[in-house]
């Protein structure tokens, strides 16, 4: 009789920008990666973002084309999920392109980043009554890929971050986070059709992944 050794799952670290194969299952032990497809004008189309403890898997979905860009220094490990689990992943996927999408067609475009930043911070960072906090610098995200994932341009993007600062729309509280006030997102979305402003958050501090639960953010 043979004894085979199992073969060990594969684990891959990728740098900020790397590409990750979209045709294996991964399950996130570290950092942040975003799905991308493109229009015909070759303009970048992000469809979801995934973090720590976090599964990513084929979708099947026929979207070509389709790949997965690390934002952060990113680990992952090969893994096998069960039915239950692909189907979890297919629903999360569909929920948030939808989100980023309806967040695509808010205008004007102060008001579509605005929107942008409080789903990011509700979805990997801390919600509470006074607003939604998260991490640029932690999530690595630029003024680019803001712009990327936002639908605007780069300079457009840094313009409003600094007029959002003076007018306190978002606000500094530590060396890396930022909160984006309640009142100042409901005041961005009072033109935006209610379904839009009142959309549930897929995350709530119960739901956070072990990397968020001990990052350290201070709850406004």
């Amino acid at each position: 009789m043979t004894i085979t050794k199992p073969a060990r799952p594969l684990r891959l670290t990728l740098r900020a920008d790397d590409h990750l194969p979209a045709d294996i299952s991964w399950r996130i032990d570290d950092g942040y990666i975003r799905a991308n497809t493109w229009n015909e004008e070759g303009e970048s189309i992000t469809l979801g973002i995934w973090g720590p403890g976090e599964l990513i898997t084929p979708t099947g979905s026929g979207v070509l084309p389709y790949e997965l860009i690390s934002l952060t220094r990113v680990v992952v490990v090969e893994c096998e999920p069960g039915e239950s689990e692909i189907l979890e992943f297919m629903r999360d996927l569909i929920t948030q392109t939808a989100h980023l999408l309806k967040i695509h067609r808010v205008r004007p475009a102060d008001a579509r980043l605005l929107r942008l930043l409080h789903w990011i911070g509700a979805r990997f960072g801390r919600v509470s009554s006074s607003g939604t906090t998260l991490s640029l610098e932690d999530m690595n995200l630029t003024h680019r890929h803001l712009a990327d994932i936002a639908g605007m341009t780069r300079v457009t993007v840094t313009k409003s971050l600094t007029r959002f600062r003076s007018k306190g729309q978002v606000v500094k509280v530590s060396e890396a986070d930022l909160l984006v006030p309640r009142d100042a997102f409901l005041s961005a979305v009072t033109n935006v059709p209610l379904p839009l402003a009142c959309l549930p958050f897929p995350r709530t501090l119960r739901h956070e992944p072990p990397a968020h639960q001990n990052a350290g953010f201070r709850s406004p």
